[in-house]
């Protein structure tokens, strides 16, 4: 066994990185998972994540943990409603819903980022999970690594995992590769109690997911359990946009002047989103991370997940993540290959070209969603293929 009586260290307590953990931990591998959170309560977990049958749920499955996932997911919320800019019903899933079921290689279950990362740090032994570790640098150490965070507080690896996402600072010691800017920048925003707060567009997206778009512009929307609504404006800007733009992204009024402005042939009814008191907009640009030229594989270090191969959100990153780990983690227990090297590099050979597919399908995507027919484009790429579309 290639990683016997040695020590393996994640990077971040993501779901890529947990699944490793997992997946390692029922081969009998030391391992710990560094996470830069002081504790699993420290911050809210983000919006709802969809699974998919060959690659999120595939490695659950793996892990020994569809059982526990089957009892934390929301049943109904893959639901998609899909309006104009006028908030007028284009299509409506819950209207003319056809069940699936764990099985259905087209059944794609919501479960929010919390109670997922809830089930997977419970699955690991205690004291696996480091909390408050924030990585700060490395260096070569025997035939591994020693690891320093931001703490003062140190460790030693035999091999590193770096799962701590796009903005990685861990993947500068395997590759001097930048992720290269997509040409798009998101507004990620968020209403508490939505069903208070804007219950139009809550009574409209009935527990799962809305995409609404026209001319062009596309909003999405995702629902929460605890009643939340997070949403994505997706806007094709200069990467030096918020920037050169002026706006004050925490300050609601100018969020809804730039909405009104922008979105000016969309239904005034949008600015009871904008202007709500509890609203936040948080911008993120997006990002591709290059995965060509390869980079020469180590015999005690690789990325897995955005750390790996970033992209702007499309409903795959969370699932490609967790198929990484799959992949890696059944690598590195071969007994086909010789060395950790060569089983890093069989893993990597694997993820890259598995991701050249993804990445191909997010641009085409992306470019669906900008173009000036997007609403007619959409509805009928999404009619064709039920499972086509995107969940940020």
């Amino acid at each position: 066994m290639l990683l016997q009586n040695k020590q393996v260290a994640i990077i971040g307590g993501g779901p890529g990185g947990l699944t490793l953990a997992r997946l390692l931990q029922q081969q009998g591998v030391a391992v710990h998972v560094y996470e830069r959170d002081a504790s699993p309560q420290v911050r809210p977990q983000g919006s709802a994540l969809d699974l998919h049958h060959d690659s999120g749920l595939k490695a659950l499955a793996a892990a020994g943990l569809l059982a526990e996932f089957k009892r934390a997911y929301r049943p109904g919320a893959d639901a998609m409603v899909v309006v104009n800019g006028q908030l007028e019903v284009l299509l409506d899933q819950h209207a003319d819903w056809v069940a699936q079921d764990f099985g259905d290689e087209g059944f794609r279950p919501e479960i929010d980022r919390g109670p997922l990362r809830d089930l997977l740090v419970a699955s690991l032994r205690a004291g696996t999970v480091v909390w408050d570790a924030r990585f700060t640098t490395m260096q070569p150490a025997g035939g591994g690594w020693e690891i320093h965070f931001e703490n003062g507080t140190q460790a030693y690896a035999d091999v590193v995992v770096a799962a701590d996402g796009a903005n990685s600072k861990v993947r500068p010691y395997l590759t001097d590769v930048r992720p290269v800017y997509a040409g798009f920048t998101l507004l990620e925003g968020a209403v508490p109690d939505a069903a208070q707060r804007v219950p139009v567009l809550w009574q409209l997206i009935q527990g799962g997911s809305l995409t609404a778009l026209e001319n062009g512009q596309t909003i999405s929307f995702l629902t929460k359990g605890d009643g939340a609504l997070n949403f994505w404006v997706w806007v094709k800007k200069p990467e030096d946009w918020l920037t050169t733009s002026g706006i004050n992204w925490t300050d609601r009024a100018a969020v809804a002047a730039w909405f009104t402005q922008e979105f000016s042939t969309w239904s005034p009814k949008w600015q009871d989103l904008f202007a709500n008191e509890a609203l936040t907009v948080v911008p993120r640009p997006s990002y591709y991370l290059p995965l060509t030229p390869p980079w020469p594989s180590q015999p005690n270090l690789t990325l897995l997940g955005d750390a790996a191969h970033c992209l702007p959100p499309n409903g795959e990153g969370v699932n490609q993540a967790m198929l990484d780990a799959l992949d890696l983690a059944e690598a590195l227990g071969s007994a086909h290959f010789e060395t950790t090297r060569h089983a890093i590099a069989a893993y990597e050979a694997k993820m890259r070209q598995r991701m050249v597919g993804v990445e191909a399908e997010t641009r085409e995507l992306l470019d669906l969603m900008h173009a000036d027919n997007n609403q007619e484009a959409f509805l009928r790429i999404f009619s064709s293929n039920p499972d086509a579309a995107p969940n940020t």
